[in-house]
């Protein structure tokens, strides 16, 4: 591998702690102007898309209505009275649900910007090569981040939600979902999908240190289909075949393209 002809200056112990501080200010910088245009606007935000899952029109329960209605197979869905109400039993919960939701949104759409900080740190130590993998490597990680995020919320977390919101052991005992419960199960399904999503960097990266070939996919497809399909039976626990092919199919597509990413 050809080294880079440009001779960079050397920089003691003390001058990276002082470039890597430079980057940590930058990041806390943008992290907090952006949680605070967030948290102004923060009402908007919950009516609009953190809410969105709670009413009956929502963009996932009208197209399986539509689906369902058009397939006589399938058991038949219906968007008609749906309405999770929420409710707040601690004095200030909504105050800091409003402060911390500011904050982990901020994180998420700030994201890509905190590691193009951390690129300029680490760019000027490696090779041309080695940069454009790196390149690469970030691309990857920001795009199928952010897809996992959108699968999370635009599927994962409203069936779920539906399917918990109108779930009785008995019908002497309503359900009454507080505001802090909504919330942790919110953001926990949608940054797990956005971690579930990295499987194809992870396994990009191991292929290109040689810890992983191709082979192993191929030995393990029959145990992995089983496995995916226990993980989509947990998350919709609805029992029917079209959202656990719903669940299933975009886990199962991750880890085909994540064999594909490996050498051979």
């Amino acid at each position: 591998m050809a080294q880079d002809s440009r001779q960079l200056p050397e920089m003691s112990f003390w001058d990276h702690i002082d470039a890597l501080r430079s980057v940590l200010v930058r990041v806390v910088v943008v992290l907090v102007v952006a949680a605070i245009g967030l948290f102004c606007v923060m009402p908007d935000i919950f009516d609009s898309v953190i809410l969105a899952p709670c009413k009956g029109d929502f963009v996932l329960y009208r197209l399986f209505e539509r689906v369902t209605s058009s397939v006589s197979w399938l058991p038949p869905f219906s968007t008609d009275g749906f309405q999770v109400e929420l409710i707040n039993i601690k004095l200030a919960s909504q105050f800091f649900i409003h402060l911390s939701t500011s904050f982990w949104l901020a994180l998420v759409l700030t994201f890509p910007v905190m590691l193009y900080f951390l690129w300029t740190f680490i760019a000027p130590a490696l090779y041309p090569k080695e940069k454009r993998g790196v390149k690469k490597a970030f691309f990857i990680g920001c795009l199928m981040f952010f897809l996992g995020v959108a699968v999370g919320y635009f599927v994962i977390f409203p069936m779920t939600l539906r399917f918990l919101a109108d779930y009785h052991v008995s019908q002497m005992v309503p359900n009454q979902i507080s505001l802090d419960s909504y919330m942790d199960t919110f953001l926990m399904l949608i940054f797990v999908m956005g971690l579930v999503f990295e499987l194809p960097l992870v396994a990009w990266l191991l292929g290109s240190i040689g810890m992983l070939r191709r082979g192993f996919f191929k030995h393990y497809r029959r145990h992995a289909i089983v496995v995916l399909l226990i993980l989509a039976a947990i998350i919709t626990p609805t029992g029917d075949p079209f959202t656990l092919t719903l669940v299933f199919l975009p886990i199962y597509l991750l880890y085909e393209f994540s064999a594909n990413l490996v050498p051979a």
